[in-house]
């Protein structure tokens, strides 16, 4: 499990563990972790961990948050990351499964315009390969770069044991009729930078979480909230412009 080590001028004061999947921090006392000093805004940040992958949002804060003393907005934790708010510092130490987990990541898939050829319509992709015109990376970021791993085909996976295959077809825009099979544990769906979305397939069935973006995803017409959202049989998810249904084969 990924935690937390809270200090000050280099003295621990305690250590807070990553069980929810939003964890709040800020100067009001409704938070998960507080931080009663003035340098801290009443919300400040918030911390939203998915399986093995935790993401830090500034939430407005007056002063802002920093990691490795860098200003972010938004930022993909890694271990030993060190979160900076005034004069306190939040070490994140991931959890050890993380590194053995790669291999249950779904690839991110990048939808972009054009990137379909515009001569005759292509063949159907074979079951469980990446749809071509997408731009897949890999959702682990290499070691102190945060940048994507270079473009690669997921293994295929089995699907879950006893229930039908998951799928994402593409509605609209040059990729349209594309499909790929949710065969990981963890699915990222979007742009970098503009709106991301993941969708994660838990003992329960298959949930969708906004990540990053101003504008919200959309299920069947309405906005989705904060809370991870189960989906059912024939949704139709919008995401950056792009809609797609997610349906059981």
């Amino acid at each position: 499990m990924a935690k937390l080590i809270l200090s000050m001028d280099g003295l621990v004061l305690k250590e807070v563990p990553l069980t929810k999947e939003r964890t709040t921090i800020g100067r009001r006392p409704h938070n998960d972790i507080v931080i009663d000093n003035l340098a801290v805004s009443g919300e400040h940040a918030v911390i939203v961990t998915i399986l093995n992958d935790s993401f830090l949002e500034d939430l407005g804060s007056t002063n802002g948050t920093m990691v490795n003393s860098q200003p972010i907005k938004k930022h993909f934790l890694q271990n030993n990351d060190m979160v900076e708010l005034g004069k306190y510092k939040l070490k994140f130490v991931a959890d050890s499964a993380r590194a053995t987990s790669a291999n249950d990541f779904e690839k991110t898939m990048v939808l972009r315009p054009g990137m379909m050829p515009k001569s005759a319509p292509p063949a159907p992709a074979p079951a469980g390969a990446s749809p071509a015109g997408f731009n897949p990376t890999t959702t682990q970021p290499q070691s102190g770069s945060g940048a994507a791993a270079a473009p690669a085909i997921a293994p295929v996976a089995p699907p879950m044991a006893g229930g039908p295959q998951a799928v994402i077809q593409i509605l609209n825009g040059p990729n349209a009729g594309k499909e790929l099979a949710l065969t990981k544990a963890l699915t990222t769906l979007g742009r970098p930078g503009v709106q991301v979305a993941v969708i994660t397939r838990r003992p329960q069935g298959y949930f969708i979480t906004h990540v990053e973006g101003a504008t919200f995803p959309v299920v069947n017409g309405k906005t989705l909230t904060l809370e991870a959202h189960a989906l059912n049989n024939h949704d139709i998810l919008e995401l950056s412009g792009t809609k797609m249904e997610f349906f059981f084969k």
